[in-house]
């Protein structure tokens, strides 16, 4: 259950007070605030983050939900359309074989070609068109994947980039390395399976026969995930409204250049009905205390963004620094959760200790 605003957990959180529209003074005792380390583990990010800034354990500290951003390969939208979206964490891409409609008939000549252009990260503006949709609205947003036709015959059969393997290896501090080891690639097939299911069928490209495996819609949460390399359905993200941001490895896209791996991302829980937008503060006064005295009633509620999960991004941190790795001390972000608290967030550092990236920590109080 919620506790969030109801509990004191420390001695060292104190009573605040707020007001309701009509300007009338009511005490309540929220929890003040807390700073958080979200487990992204390192230079080699191989953590997906999920955080629950209201959900909080006996220290606490928000509840946090990690997998390894090797454990799934495709999620499967629960709600009404039939949308099935790639793995951006470890830069997967996906599509179309020409002229094919039979699994079994795909050859590896028959996708040598495409080989070459359904790639990330190789400077080549037109790799968008093999991933999904950055903003991450997928009701609306477009998929690389399209949507799941009724009919089984109009949908197409992938060529599946499986992506990359997280990397082993060293990595000089300061540095981050998101990507290891090629994952090779893959044949798929998705169709749906009567109305609240899906049909999925896939093989190395060059097998003769494939495998399948039906996966049905749960709609306490935003996707149903699948291992392909492990061949099983399993849990990655809490419930649709038990989590507010990610932190994660993240496909994005730069104009002119196509798609591009960051390190650092914070994606929020728009599926589940999260927003947030920044506040950036200005130059003529105290950063510290501007973010202290920011209260439930600057909130600024055209501000907040629905159709984006990218609002943080990476626009909390900057890795050229002219002082070294920073995180940028003119702004902090309010986000809206899925449950309608509201939260201010600002983020203290991207490194450890040592210098080291892959440990950020911001610090966050409830409005």
């Amino acid at each position: 259950m919620k506790k969030l605003l109801f509990i004191v957990l420390s001695t060292t959180f104190i009573l605040q007070s707020c007001l309701r529209d009509n300007e009338d003074p009511v005490s309540v005792s929220p929890i003040e605030g807390k700073i958080t380390n979200p487990n992204v583990a390192g230079p080699t990010q191989p953590n997906q983050v999920w955080v629950d800034l209201s959900e909080v354990d006996a220290e606490g500290n928000p509840k946090q939900t990690l997998n390894r951003r090797t454990d799934w390969d495709l999620a499967f939208y629960s709600g009404d359309q039939f949308k099935v979206i790639l793995n951006s964490s470890i830069v997967m891409a996906a599509g179309k074989i020409p002229n094919i409609t039979d699994i079994n008939q795909v050859k590896e000549s028959d996708v040598a070609v495409l080989k070459t252009k359904v790639q990330v990260a190789n400077f080549d503006p037109s790799n968008v068109a093999y991933v999904d949709d950055v903003k991450g609205n997928f009701p609306i947003s477009p998929t690389a994947i399209s949507e799941i036709a009724i009919n089984d015959v109009d949908n197409a059969v992938y060529l599946l980039n499986m992506g990359k393997d997280i990397y082993s290896g060293g990595v000089p501090v300061g540095s981050i390395t998101t990507v290891g080891d090629d994952r090779g690639w893959m044949k798929i097939q998705i169709t749906r399976s009567g109305s609240t299911a899906y049909k999925i069928k896939y093989a190395n490209v060059s097998d003769t026969s494939y495998k399948e495996y039906i996966i049905n819609k749960n709609t306490d949460y935003n996707y149903s995930f699948f291992s392909l390399k492990n061949e099983r359905e399993l849990l990655i993200q809490p419930q649709k409204e038990k989590w507010d941001l990610c932190f994660t490895v993240f496909t994005n896209v730069i104009e002119g250049a196509g798609t591009y791996i960051y390190g650092d991302f914070v994606l929020d829980n728009i599926m589940g009905g999260a927003a947030s937008y920044q506040v950036t503060i200005p130059s003529n006064v105290n950063a510290t205390e501007y973010y202290n005295n920011f209260k439930a009633s600057d909130i600024d509620m055209s501000k907040f963004n629905y159709t984006d999960h990218r609002t943080i991004g990476a626009n909390w941190r900057n890795p050229v620094g002219t002082n070294g790795l920073e995180t940028y001390g003119d702004r902090f972000y309010v986000l809206k959760d899925p449950e309608g608290f509201y939260f201010k967030i600002k983020f203290l550092r991207m490194t450890n200790d040592q210098g080291v990236r892959g440990f950020p920590q911001f610090e966050y109080k409830p409005l």
